[in-house]
């Protein structure tokens, strides 16, 4: 009689792969944080260019969200090819 196959632990680098799945998608939440609670950023100063805090603050989340997404789908579409 032979011995059952028992389950073994996932592999190192599975483990570190789902981690860093795991940090990929916790990035989308950075945006939406930071804009979420206007009242931290409703005020006037400082100015850049002569916009107001409130305006270029939420122009500048504009380009780092677009960013963010760029660096969670290059993530997600390393991480479907292994």
């Amino acid at each position: 009689m032979t011995p059952q196959p028992t389950q073994t632990q996932p592999a190192k680098h599975t483990r570190t792969a789902d981690k860093k799945s795991w940090t990929t998608w916790l990035l989308l939440l950075l945006p939406y944080l930071a804009l979420c609670f206007p009242q931290l950023y409703a005020r006037t100063t400082p100015e850049l260019l002569g916009f107001p805090f409130f305006y270029w603050y939420q122009f500048t989340w504009v380009v780092l969200t677009s960013l963010i997404l760029g660096v969670v789908y290059h993530r997600l579409k390393e991480h479907e090819k292994h």
